[in-house]
């Protein structure tokens, strides 16, 4: 019956009115097609050794470069092979300096099948994706001198785009996967290293799960230098204050959270706030349309319109998203009342733009750079409290 599915919405697009009806009944054919029909299944619980297997992350300290992905260093578009860019670009080099921080990352969604609601940990194409997924974000923050990217059972896309109890019964799951790799993470960094939690979408909802229960109101609050929940959209009235961190307000300011959801113009944010109006915030309140958080990445300060010129480099892809070149200068960002993060006239960095001018697969493609310098700058700015 799925396959079934499929093909009918394979046909529907390449039929002449396909426009016309997928604007009528996208959000129905897309839940049709990747919400699972079967039941929650639990996944069998881990190991409580499971993370000291290398096996188990993307990326951890004692990899090689070749093989992490996180330490991927993209060039800038016309760099030469010294890596020596054009200016006004700012120069990439391979060997960059690295700061005495440690991020945990967790990537975001990359998987997409609808029969069960959770990922096994063995799933080759969905592993597949989120190493290149790493690759293209998680290498944002490489200048850090440890990464750690757990894998993890995560919840399929499906979950996202229904209010199904059973949907936070998978995140619940995938949560307790990312709990499990946090605390190894804990026990293995230095007791005085700074930590910068970061993720994207799916990894964004952990990120503020792990901020909500594992961070605030502990004395481990006093050692996150930065929370980084990009993609994930936090209601700045019934989110935020469960977080145990403020907003970012300025760019020289750490210790605070720093997050944003791109879209360009005309942006038609239905599907992707759907879960966000309709379920309680982390108050229990309902979100209604109360504004997100948006802290504009090109000026590093919350809400606010900045030209492109002041983007220091957007990673542009191939078509692949197995590699990609940084250009400088060419998208602009804009925090509109509602929160989302407007980028301007739709750009073309390839084929996985989502319905209603949605770049949320490309959020921190799109201002690479610029959270490459956001990082080190606010962890450089960040003291422990007292």
């Amino acid at each position: 019956m799925r396959k079934f599915l499929y093909t009918i919405v394979f046909l529907i697009i390449l039929v002449g009115g396909a426009a016309f009806v997928l604007r009528l009944y996208g959000e129905e054919l897309t839940e049709i097609t990747f919400v699972p029909d079967s039941e929650f299944v639990a996944p069998d619980a881990l190991a409580d050794n499971a993370y000291q297997d290398p096996a188990m992350w993307f990326s951890r300290p004692g990899m090689s470069a070749q093989n992490d992905p996180a330490r991927w260093q993209p060039q800038f578009e016309g760099a030469s092979e010294e890596g020596e860019a054009s200016p006004p670009s700012p120069t990439p080099t391979p060997d960059i300096e690295r700061r005495r921080f440690a991020v945990f990352f967790v990537h975001p969604t990359s998987y997409f099948d609808g029969r069960q609601w959770n990922a096994p940990i063995d799933d080759e194409e969905s592993q597949a994706r989120a190493r290149l997924m790493v690759r293209g974000m998680a290498s944002a923050f490489n200048q850090a001198s440890e990464i750690w990217v757990p894998r993890y059972r995560q919840a399929t896309f499906g979950a996202f785009i229904t209010i199904d109890p059973q949907a936070q019964n998978a995140l619940d799951a995938a949560y307790s996967d990312i709990e499990a790799a946090f605390t190894f993470f804990l026990d293995s960094i230095p007791e005085d290293m700074p930590i910068v939690i970061a993720g994207h979408s799916q990894g964004g909802y952990h990120v503020t799960r792990l901020l909500e229960e594992q961070v605030a109101s502990t004395p481990l609050q006093q050692r996150v230098a930065m929370a980084y929940p990009i993609g994930w959209p936090i209601s700045i009235e019934h989110d935020l204050p469960s977080l145990g961190l403020p907003a970012c307000a300025t760019a020289e300011q750490g210790g605070c959270i720093v997050s944003w959801a791109s879209f360009a113009d005309p942006p038609e944010p239905g599907q992707f706030l759907r879960r966000y109006t309709e379920l309680p915030g982390m108050d229990g309140e309902p979100r209604g349309e109360s504004p997100i958080l948006c802290v504009n990445p090109l000026t590093g300060e919350l809400g606010g319109s900045a030209d492109a010129e002041l983007n220091l480099g957007t990673l542009v892809p191939e078509d692949d998203l197995s590699t990609g070149t940084l250009l400088a200068g060419s998208v602009p960002a804009s925090c509109a009342d509602n929160g989302l993060l407007i980028i301007g006239n739709p750009p073309d960095l390839g084929q996985y733009v989502l319905p209603g001018n949605n770049y949320h697969v490309y959020d921190i493609p799109l201002f690479w750079q610029n959270l490459n310098r956001d990082v080190v700058r606010r962890v450089a700015a960040w003291q422990p409290a007292s």
